[in-house]
């Protein structure tokens, strides 16, 4: 799982962070999509088990809770599956109920393209538990939610298209994930200008990836003194 459970010294942000953004992602959807996550929130806090991961409640109890039948229980739990925010951790067996599992990597995939509207500090919290470093992606080679194929980009003359290769043969995982997707969108003196696809993007790369992209630009053009990235 890439994302960090929520235990530990931060545990209390970290839940508050996930219930939060789960919230705002609702609030931007339909009344079915707002009670489905409703409903799963309300599973979050009242007995989820952060420690162990894991959700123990039977269909009866959860029906109580939400104030439906099991028949609805089955169905919405059925639709959290499907979404893969819920996982079963062990079926169930007679006198056993079935454990599940909270995916925290698909629930913050699905709901990053909300975290902006609560703010840049609520962003900033968010990347640290999908990725804590910069440093922690290059030696374990995890990259949050990238499924593109690393190929080596093209030189086409520009100074962004020779830093690109200069900053995949140095760390082609880093690149796919975070350094592609950037485009050169001018340059103003001793500051170049890049573009990002949203704003959480080019804050995870202004925080934690600016110095090895001035690194990789004055590898190509010394007198690059800044970077700014922009949405």
């Amino acid at each position: 799982m890439l994302a960090s459970k929520a235990v530990g010294r931060d545990a209390a942000t970290k839940k508050y962070d996930i219930l939060s953004a789960l919230m705002t992602y609702a609030l931007a959807r339909e009344k079915h999509t707002q009670k489905l996550i409703l409903r799963l929130m309300s599973l979050i806090t009242t007995r989820y088990n952060w420690q162990r991961d894991e959700l123990s409640m039977g269909q009866k109890e959860i029906a109580k809770l939400w104030s439906v039948d099991e028949r609805t229980v089955k169905r919405e739990l059925a639709k959290l599956k499907s979404k893969g925010w819920l996982e079963v951790k062990r079926a169930g067996a007679r006198g056993r109920v079935t454990l599940y599992r909270i995916n925290l990597d698909i629930v913050l995939k699905e709901t990053q393209g909300e975290w902006e509207k609560i703010g840049p500090d609520f962003v900033l919290r968010l990347t640290e538990i999908i990725a804590p470093t910069a440093q922690n992606v290059h030696k374990t080679n995890i990259v949050p939610f990238s499924t593109a194929k690393q190929i080596r980009p093209n030189d086409d003359g520009s100074i962004w298209s020779s830093a690109s290769v200069f900053m995949y043969d140095q760390d082609s995982t880093t690149y796919v994930a975070w350094l592609q997707q950037l485009q050169e969108a001018g340059r103003d003196g001793g500051c170049l200008t890049l573009m990002a696809p949203t704003k959480f993007h080019a804050t995870y790369v202004e925080t934690h990836l600016l110095s090895e992209i001035l690194r990789a630009v004055n590898h190509v053009d010394p007198t690059i003194r800044t970077i700014r990235v922009n949405v």
